[in-house]
């Protein structure tokens, strides 16, 4: 995916949470990646394995995943 044309879709408490919010998005044909917000408030930061984590869609993709996303904590 190319990080120019994406766009934070939500950001997450970590990274296997990042993992189960991309499947959800890869599995109804959304391409998507994670990488770490640059927000960590924490003392700890530096030895952590991963803290917050932002979901990227493309932009094109945006509204789709909102709508994915809303969806799926009803």
């Amino acid at each position: 995916m190319n990080v120019e044309d994406s766009v934070v879709v939500k950001v997450v408490s970590d990274e296997p949470e990042a993992e189960i919010v991309c499947g959800l998005l890869r599995s109804n044909g959304l391409e998507c990646g994670y990488r770490e917000t640059e927000a960590i408030d924490s003392t700890l930061e530096d030895f952590i394995p991963s803290g917050p984590q932002e979901i990227l869609v493309r932009r094109d993709d945006l509204e789709a995943a909102q709508a994915l996303l809303a969806g799926a904590g009803r």
